[in-house]
């Protein structure tokens, strides 16, 4: 009869020593992919991470929005160009960029009330945050408005956690020419974790993490051993840039970088509370 309460149980004492460890550590948040489009687990997200929140860990939710502004660009018919896997960003392209991230950000807003957590938007020119700088492809090739982040405004993340408010920010920066800049979310959540010193950066995908040549994921890997198989083509495709940006960030102080399967419900707590993970764990 009790079994299964018993199970459960035993699920919250696997997590003590990780609650433990992990009360007061800053985690970076990058949200994309299948659980930002998919009802469910959009709400099992934001249960996670206002859960995470409750239990004392400082989190900055980081997001982009891809198929929302795909979907509003076909709308418009404005047409979709990619130039080396960065979206070219026109001044009409840009403005859908804002409008669709406002309303992702929004969202992600009123999901975090529903689950009765608190936060605070950054969107655009909503908070200001992120300072950004333009991003020439392989350092000479114009796509517009597509920037880099050249600094946040770190006072504003410190008030905001401070009050124990969950900091939601959208991938778009302010140049210094006053201008927006849409950035990679992968790009702004690697900068971010690595400006503030964060204890976590982790990466949601649609996949289980990093695979070795036989196919079996990978708990694990050091900073030695990515290089090697991104060298090798172990490591290929998309999977390069997450690799690649959570190296950077290991390098520049972040303690590690987790790469998880956002379309598996409850990912982020299965990752952060249990003995395994379900993911790839970058360490030095």
């Amino acid at each position: 009869m009790y079994k299964f309460l018993i199970k459960r149980a035993e699920a919250v004492i696997e997590a003590l020593p990780y609650l433990r460890k992990f009360h007061g550590k800053l985690f970076v948040v990058k949200y994309g992919g299948a659980a930002m489009t998919d009802p469910e687990l959009k709400d099992k997200v934001i249960q996670d991470i206002v859960l995470l929140n409750l239990v004392g860990i400082k989190v900055i939710l980081v997001h982009g929005g891809g198929k929302e502004i795909n979907r509003m660009l076909e709308k418009k018919k404005i047409k979709v160009e990619f130039v080396m896997g960065f979206r070219k960003t026109s001044p009409e392209t840009m403005k859908v960029v804002e409008r669709s991230l406002s309303r992702v950000n929004s969202d992600i807003a009123k999901l975090i009330k529903k689950h009765g957590g608190f936060s605070s938007r950054f969107s655009g020119r909503k908070g200001g945050l992120i300072k950004a700088k333009k991003l020439l492809v392989n350092k000479k090739i114009d796509i517009g408005f597509v920037g880099e982040v050249d600094r946040i405004k770190k006072a504003k993340i410190f008030k905001v956690l401070k009050k124990g408010k969950i900091p939601v920010v959208s991938s778009i920066g302010i140049g210094s020419d006053n201008k927006l800049y849409n950035i990679n979310a992968d790009t702004a959540a690697s900068a971010i974790a690595k400006i503030l010193e964060a204890d976590k950066l982790i990466l949601m995908t649609d996949v289980a993490g990093v695979l070795n040549k036989s196919g079996k994921l990978l708990s694990q890997i050091d900073l030695d051993s990515a290089k090697a198989m991104i060298k090798k083509g172990v490591i290929s495709g998309g999977m390069i840039p997450k690799v690649s940006y959570g190296l950077d960030a290991i390098t520049s102080g972040v303690g590690r970088v987790h790469i998880i399967d956002g379309k598996l419900q409850h990912s982020l707590l299965l990752e952060i509370f249990t003995n395994r993970g379900i993911g790839t764990m970058l360490v030095k």
